[in-house]
């Protein structure tokens, strides 16, 4: 999991951001990207692709890693950003405000499968959650805090089981969505297909 840091560090990088999202394939609230630069040669027992592991080990990792990491940074953009910019895009500026938003400047950025608008040397790298343990911490923090913020979500919008399915794209989630309609935190672009084709279902 450090193959790629320490090759930076061979170069005399110092400090290399890992930079992940969470939440690009919901149909509820926000995309949340994380940023997180962590000691050279430190290694975190158990850091992996946040999807790979329970909510618990989850949360045990989210604090050590909060402790550990010489910088973390979040960035949120709502629903309506992504309405307006598409999810990649979207994504990709969430990406962009966690970098900036870093209290320690980083010398290179390793990024999960996509390429940031920055000034800042980069690779993106392929499933880089797997196989990096910068961007296998910055998942474990943007799903934890996305997972969080779902909770806050459910008392505001009880009726859609945010809390239950983080806002993907269950059968629960879109018969409530049908049930109901969409609430205002939902992604009005993503539900258009995900409607219609529920209407061919009926």
């Amino acid at each position: 999991m450090l193959a790629y840091e320490q090759d930076l560090w061979n170069q005399q990088i110092t400090y290399v951001a890992g930079i992940d999202e969470a939440g690009r394939g919901c149909l509820f609230g926000d995309v949340v990207a994380a940023a997180v630069i962590l000691p050279k040669h430190h290694v975190i027992d158990g850091v992996n692709d946040s999807k790979k592991l329970s909510a618990k080990k989850r949360e045990q990792l989210y604090e050590i890693i909060m402790a550990e990491a010489l910088a973390v940074s979040v960035s949120c953009v709502d629903a309506a950003t992504i309405d307006k910019m598409n999810i990649k895009q979207a994504a990709r500026l969430a990406m962009k405000q966690a970098v900036e938003a870093l209290p320690v400047q980083p010398q290179y950025l390793l990024v999960d499968a996509e390429h940031i608008d920055s000034p800042i040397p980069q690779l993106p790298i392929i499933h880089g959650d797997e196989i990096s343990q910068s961007i296998a911490a910055a998942s474990i923090v943007a799903k934890v805090t996305r997972d969080r913020m779902c909770l806050k979500w459910d008392l505001d919008y009880p009726e859609y089981g945010i809390a239950l399915h983080k806002g993907y794209a269950t059968k629960y989630h879109r018969e409530k969505i049908k049930e109901y309609g969409p609430s205002p935190l939902h992604r009005r672009s993503f539900l258009r297909n995900v409607l219609a084709v529920q209407q061919e279902l009926f």
